[in-house]
């Protein structure tokens, strides 16, 4: 499945039609299995088919996506979903605030829900100071915590060894632990 993913964006990217169709049926599966594994992640309503469409559309609108293997697939869905969870999550949080005119009470369901959206964008905004000071880290999370990856895949994703993701995987979720506290 790796070879034939960076086949096919080789050729797509050569302008081979059939290639391309193939292409996006390929990645709409690949982009359903990240998009299971990283809702876990999220505020608990965005269905998976949701968020592999709008997932699938940024790809779309991106124009000319010069994808280079299934590596650098991976990174770029990895983020892709991450501002897709932590946007629905605002518009979560813009709605508890009075973003809606309509007000009705909160159920139980309501509330676990904001705290979800809460909790994501919390953990986006430490992710981003992650970033800033470790990127390799922040690397090795998205794609772990967001994309669902393991440690083998993260590796190939990343372009490191497997022991180099291990050790920023641990060192990057003491950190966040530590920032989320």
């Amino acid at each position: 499945m790796a070879g034939e993913l960076t086949l096919l964006l080789r050729e797509a990217s050569a302008g081979d039609q059939p290639a391309l169709d193939r292409l996006v049926a390929l990645l709409y599966v690949e982009l359903r299995q990240l998009a299971h594994r990283c809702r876990r992640h999220g505020p608990g309503e965005m269905a998976t088919t949701s968020l592999v469409h709008e997932c699938y559309l940024r790809f779309v609108r991106a124009g000319d996506l010069a994808l280079n293997d299934r590596a650098h697939f991976f990174n770029l869905a990895a983020r892709i979903m991450r501002q897709l969870l932590c946007d629905y999550a605002r518009e979560c949080l813009a709605v508890k605030r009075g973003g809606e005119v309509e007000h009705v009470p909160l159920r139980d369901d309501d509330a676990a829900e904001l705290a979800e959206a809460e909790q994501c964008l919390a953990i986006d905004e430490a992710l981003t100071r992650l970033q800033a000071l470790r990127p390799d880290q922040a690397k090795v999370v998205e794609c772990r915590f967001y994309a669902g990856l393991t440690e083998e895949e993260t590796a190939e994703a990343t372009g490191r060894s497997l022991r180099s993701v291990q050790r920023d995987w641990q060192a990057a979720r003491q950190w966040l632990a530590g920032q989320l506290d």
